[in-house]
């Protein structure tokens, strides 16, 4: 006897503000239990003194989070000077107390030199996996172990503030993905001769999402309650404010099809369109509906590379 899956089928995208001191996952689970969702995931996991956008990927959703966690990110970060922690943030032990003599033409001067493209090491305090196993559980553990350098790209590094009498600064980072904003922070510190960690770091953005659509858990979790005050089911409140799961691939390149077409693609069988089509993943609509992602095979044809189990039009 098949096992039901628990909770209900729905598909699309909340940009969800993750509170501060708790970590993504646990952020992941309360959004999914509030809309009682049969799957979920999230795009890049924040830790947990950090807050902002968590996109929170529902259903057919989750086959697609590859493209958010691959796009850049924006962040407001703020720095304490003339203390370095063991994690770079204030969640670590001050480990060494240093000076400030730095003054904002210096600062703005350092800031610049960030800009662009550079070799950046993983923090020791990073999800990133040794072994099978996260590298901040070695470094609870005292261990440091091998890491890779990846290359990041610093799009833009602004200045927003300096606040001479307590030795802290603020700033708005827009970065390719995989860049570790505490690492900056330190870094920062070491050229400017005293030492730095984070204190504070919001997420506004993720790729093209604008902050202005985020909710909250407490928003999630008083809709929910309304619904129930108005004996009307949970969803009708909530799933307004999911997005179109499709909105996560709004820089591929659409191939429109027939739905003829789409049947054919949606059963794995190669669609012949007589054009040449790009190269990479493709957005590919059936009769205007999404159907899922494709790609060019050997003989120039479009074939399915991520297809959705069902042919429901996405929320929107």
């Amino acid at each position: 006897m098949a096992r039901r899956s628990k909770g209900r089928p729905i598909d699309g995208i909340l940009l969800l503000n993750k509170p501060q001191g708790i970590s993504s996952n646990r952020a992941l689970q309360q959004a999914k239990g509030i809309y009682f969702a049969q799957k979920a995931g999230h795009t890049g996991a924040l830790d947990p003194l950090a807050t902002g956008m968590l996109p929170i990927c529902f259903g057919e959703a989750t086959k697609f989070t590859q493209f958010l966690l691959d796009t850049d990110k924006t962040y407001v970060v703020r720095a304490k000077l003339g203390e370095r922690t063991t994690t770079s943030d204030s969640d670590g032990e001050v480990v060494e107390t240093r000076d400030v003599n730095v003054t904002k033409e210096l600062l703005e001067q350092e800031i610049a030199k960030f800009l662009g493209e550079s070799d950046q090491y993983p923090s020791m305090y990073s999800a990133l996996k040794y072994e099978g196993k996260p590298l901040y559980k070695y470094a609870r553990e005292g261990i440091e172990v091998p890491r890779k350098c990846r290359k990041i790209n610093v799009f833009s590094l602004t200045l927003d503030e300096f606040d001479e009498a307590n030795n802290e600064v603020q700033m708005t980072a827009h970065v390719s993905k995989g860049t570790y904003i505490r690492t900056i922070v330190d870094d920062l510190g070491e050229n400017l001769g005293c030492g730095a960690h984070v204190i504070m770091l919001h997420r506004s953005a993720v790729g093209h999402y604008p902050a202005d659509k985020m909710v909250s858990l407490e928003q999630l979790e008083a809709l929910l309650a309304k619904a129930k005050a108005e004996e009307l089911a949970p969803s009708s409140y909530l799933d307004e404010l999911l997005l179109p799961m499709d909105t996560a691939l709004v820089d591929l390149p659409v191939v429109e099809i027939t739905k003829e077409q789409g049947m054919s693609f949606s059963h794995g069988q190669a669609v012949v369109l007589g054009k040449v089509l790009p190269e990479g993943a493709i957005k590919v609509l059936a009769d205007g509906v999404f159907i899922g992602t494709g790609e060019r095979n050997p003989d120039g044809h479009l074939k399915s590379k991520r297809g959705l189990s069902n042919q429901q039009e996405t929320p929107g």
